[in-house]
């Protein structure tokens, strides 16, 4: 549970970090792709390989089983939890802008 909790909040955080992103293009891109002549040599011919495939027979089911599970009593403390603060690219542009 606290695996899956704690996977959600770190992928919560990644798009929070990238939606939060001010993005200004500074300078236009150019790219030049090289020309190639290619000349036919020899004719070819594929014949892939044949399978038989015999699959396993899977049965999923339940069973009531007796076992010993441990109680868990929970108690209310108060502790220290990380925190994140975002300040996005505008806000620190305008930031900035102020201050000037």
């Amino acid at each position: 549970m606290r695996k899956t909790i704690l996977a959600a909040a770190i992928v919560s955080f990644g798009a929070l970090g990238l939606t939060a992103c001010d993005v200004k293009k500074t300078q236009e891109g150019n790219v030049d792709i090289p020309k190639y002549e290619v000349e036919k040599t020899q004719s070819g011919s594929v014949t892939p390989p044949k399978y038989e495939v015999t699959t396993p027979d899977v049965k999923v089911g339940t069973a009531e089983k007796q076992v010993t599970v441990p109680t868990v009593k929970t108690e209310e403390r108060t502790i220290n939890v990380p925190t994140v603060d975002v300040t996005t690219g505008k806000e620190k542009q305008e930031a900035a802008s102020a201050t000037k």
